[in-house]
């Protein structure tokens, strides 16, 4: 599963003192589709430490449940990148896909609701590691490799997550944020970021956004109106044509009844 590969970037990084850098991206569009993206960058050091790294990774497994990949590939410093992404049709996709990521984003949800006219996108969930490299641990790893990766060589070197490794989750939503319900913080370009803690704190994943029907649309009440506007035009005058074709053919009708006929020829005189 995906929580493999920050676990194995993870345990490397501590070998080697060094940083790894992972950024998940949300994207819901206004019809409730979208996609999440996750991209995990380590540099140089931890190369050096574990070079066969980007063999390691269980990249069969993400493939298989339906990520794409843009990596393992190498950064300019002599580091290592890798990108997974991943559409969803509904928020309850978008929901397993996020908590298949496993820690440090936890219980995470993306809900929709429609109430009348307006579509609220509610994001709910808890970011952190609250038992420091052993939370990347799930059942199937230990069984994979008989414990967490490099345990001994990580409690030897002292490193923990929050001196190694950094993690944000950034979220674009449609409609209108409402900041009392959101507790992220705003970038330029209207999209949300959680910086994520790895001290053993949890914190809150929250934000709501609510679509009205004019969001994203404003030029659709206006045309609207000019299309009415049209419409109503173009039925008067068809029905204003309509009725002076009509009284057109009515008066040429009548005018031809009351035209004079004219007398034939005079009969023939007997005899004459």
């Amino acid at each position: 599963m995906a929580r493999r590969v920050f676990a194995l970037f993870a345990c490397a990084l501590a070998l080697a003192a060094c940083r790894v850098d992972t950024a998940v991206d949300v994207v819901v569009e206004a019809d409730g589709t979208g996609n999440i993206a996750v991209v995990a960058t380590a540099d140089a050091d931890v190369i050096a430490v574990v070079p066969t790294i980007a063999d390691e990774l269980a990249i069969d497994d993400i493939v298989a449940a339906g990520w794409e990949l843009d990596g393992p590939a190498a950064t300019a410093d002599g580091g290592l990148t890798l990108t997974i992404s991943h559409d969803f049709v509904s928020a309850e996709e978008a929901t397993n896909l996020l908590n298949s990521l496993g820690p440090p984003f936890n219980q995470m949800s993306i809900q929709r609701t429609t109430a009348g006219d307006e579509t609220t996108t509610q994001l709910s969930g808890l970011l952190g590691l609250s038992n420091g490299f052993e939370s990347f641990a799930d059942d199937d790893l230990v069984a994979a490799v008989g414990s967490l990766p490099f345990a001994e060589d990580i409690a030897a070197s002292g490193e923990t997550p929050e001196s190694s490794m950094s993690a944000v989750i950034r979220a674009n939503l449609p409609g209108v944020i409402d900041p009392e319900r959101t507790n992220g913080t705003f970038l330029d370009d209207g999209r949300l970021e959680w910086a994520i803690p790895l001290d053993g704190e949890i914190i809150e994943w929250r934000a709501v956004s609510v679509q009205a029907p004019g969001d994203d649309r404003w030029w659709a009440r206006p045309l609207s109106i000019v299309a009415l506007i049209a419409l109503i035009a173009w039925v008067g005058f068809m029905i204003v044509f309509i009725g002076y074709v009509a009284a057109a053919r009515y008066r040429r009708a009548r005018g031809y009844k009351r035209r004079p006929r004219h007398p034939g020829p005079p009969a023939p005189v007997p005899g004459g």
